[in-house]
């Protein structure tokens, strides 16, 4: 295998997990299902990961690891969220939100030691919330006391992934009683340099979901921890943090389409299959509308995700806005979009036992995609407070964006995380690229709908510069009035909608159009259904696409999975 290209380490992963839906696979989706009724990690699975190197995937090239591209990394965790989103979270995902910190703000000798352990094998936890606080993570109490050369823990951290199972852990705690945005820090511990007489494990959490990942706890009672933890200059913790949640963000809820891709699968298996009044339930024109609506909302969601994904390489200081974006508008398409699909299982919806009964697993492993890591809701906060500024610069002179942001695998620049902003300063251009790109398309190449759609968004993108630049305080944060939250959904409809028409025109305009996929992102009709979606959301209306719309895409997945593709835009091999 040739580990640095991530298509064959992707295409190496798939062959080795094999057809999920085979019965007999020990890596199925029958054991997977065993495991989550036990909520037990799914152990099997675990050691393949371990004998394929996942960790790996996290650490820096430089630093003996195979990551050299986001994109590649998300593609590689979407296969195993396809089958098991507690192994995509509870054996890797957790560690790379983990080491994300440590490549950001660590000393050569920490990164270096981190990198030595996931290569390993071994797992790094990352102990940011608080249950008292929820996302105010500026209100965090658990105090890391730094004096005369020691640090002293005190406290406690709830809700941690894999605590229990790592040797190591990245803690966000207080090191200043003074409020203000040097009041916290991170550190880096090796569980091996504490005294287990001064910290103990709080009891595991039971949730509804994601049953096979161990959540816990842990608390400090004056506990010693050596004062090279330490990550980055004490106070500084926010500003890591930030620049850290800009790839996380990104990336976490990107690797949750895995979920969808495997909730279509299901459904179409499923309807093809069962016969009612006479025929397949997959001919009945409603199912045939709400599979392929969940499908264009899946195009819609990778698109934008993926798109914002190669930003971090390409436009780093943009990424502030996008992550926020990404993390709003992808996690609540995904969740209602398997929703709609449990209508058309029916009852086999609810039954914990056929082939259909990973569908159930999936839906409620899916809803941390909206609350997990950081709320939506968190997000939303976070981007109102941006919208004046954004009107007044990005919008009102947008600035280019490059070719490669749209390209389906283009070369790319190494990730600088020190180029990574706070703040995009009001900067931000992929907002305008629609206008941009709808002018420079020639007349009569748009579909009349795809046009429609493209000047509506176009026109809206005007119409929330001139209502956001002169929002007032009381119209931004926590306190602000519902209609200015409703500003925040309407531009990252933009934002989605100018992702999706570049992805295709930039992708037409290159004349590669034999090859797939560019054969299909070069077709408008997936364009046209992605924006007629985003546009009946916009207007309250009906979402459901005009029948030869849906037929296109009902027709793609199925072939798709005859040929044994992924169901997203890049439509990588997929067993």
């Amino acid at each position: 295998m040739n580990l640095a290209d991530g298509p064959a380490r992707l295409a190496r992963l798939e062959h080795e997990f094999g057809d999920p839906f085979e019965p007999g696979n020990p890596l199925g989706f029958a054991p997977v299902l065993a495991a989550d009724e036990a909520g037990t990690p799914f152990g099997p699975g675990e050691d393949t990961l371990a004998e394929f190197g996942l960790n790996a995937e996290f650490v820096p090239s430089r630093l003996g690891g195979r990551l050299d591209r986001l994109d590649d990394l998300v593609q590689i965790m979407r296969a195993i969220y396809r089958r098991d989103p507690c192994m995509g979270l509870g054996y890797g995902a957790s560690s790379f939100i983990a080491g994300v910190n440590i490549w950001a703000a660590g000393t050569p000798e920490q990164q270096q030691s981190a990198a030595d352990l996931l290569r390993s094998g071994q797992r790094i936890a990352v102990a940011y919330h608080e249950l008292a606080h929820g996302n105010d993570m500026a209100g965090t109490e658990c105090r890391a006391d730094c004096q005369a050369g020691r640090i002293t823990l005190n406290g406690r951290k709830e809700v941690v992934t894999n605590l229990q199972r790592s040797e190591a852990f990245v803690l966000f705690a207080r090191t200043s009683a003074q409020p203000g945005p040097r009041s916290h820090s991170p550190l880096l511990i090796s569980k091996g340099s504490l005294d287990p007489r001064r910290f103990r494990y709080l009891p595991r959490f039971a949730t509804m979901g994601m049953r096979g990942v161990q959540l816990g706890g842990i608390e400090f009672r004056d506990c010693p921890a050596p004062e090279s933890a330490l990550l980055g200059q004490l106070g500084h913790g926010m500003e890591i943090a930030l620049r850290s949640f800009q790839i996380t963000r990104t990336t976490l809820v990107s690797m949750f389409c895995g979920i969808l891709d495997t909730g279509l699968r299901t459904a179409i298996r499923h309807t093809t299959r069962r016969r009612l009044y006479g025929g397949p339930v997959i001919a009945m024109p409603h199912v045939r509308s709400v599979i392929a609506g969940a499908y264009a909302d899946l195009l819609a969601a990778d698109c934008f995700a993926s798109v914002a994904t190669r930003a971090l390489h390409l436009l780093p200081a943009q990424t502030p806005v996008y992550a926020q974006a990404v993390k709003f508008f992808t996690s609540k398409i995904l969740i209602d979009a398997m929703n709609d699909l449990s209508h058309v299982l029916g009852a086999h919806f609810y039954i914990r036992d056929g082939e259909a009964a990973i569908f159930a697993k999936l839906l409620r492993d899916i809803q941390p995609a909206g609350f997990g890591h950081a709320a939506r809701a968190a997000c939303q906060v976070s981007l109102l407070s941006q919208l004046p500024l954004l009107a007044r610069r990005g919008w009102a002179e947008p600035a280019a964006v490059p070719d490669e942001l749209f390209a389906i695998r283009p070369a790319l620049p190494e990730l600088s995380l020190a180029d990574l902003a706070i703040s995009a300063a009001g900067r931000e251009g992929l907002s305008g690229a629609l206008a941009a790109g709808l002018a420079a398309s020639p007349a009569g190449t748009l579909h009349e709908d795809v046009a429609q759609h493209a000047g509506y968004f176009a026109a809206e993108h005007r119409l929330l510069t001139a209502q956001c630049r002169d929002l007032g305080i009381d119209s931004l944060g926590i306190m602000a009035d519902p209609r200015s939250y409703d500003l925040v959904t309407r531009y990252v409809r933009v934002l989605v909608a100018s992702a999706c028409f570049e992805t295709w025109r930039r992708t037409s305009s290159t004349g590669d159009g034999a090859s797939d996929p560019a054969a299909f992102i070069a077709d408008q009709r997936w364009l046209a259904a992605v924006l007629h979606r985003l546009r009946a959301a916009a207007r309250n209306r009906p979402a459901s696409l005009p029948p030869e719309l849906a037929d296109f895409l009902v027709h793609e997945a199925a072939d798709r999975l005859d040929r044994r593709q992924g169901l997203g835009l890049a439509a990588p091999v997929c067993l």
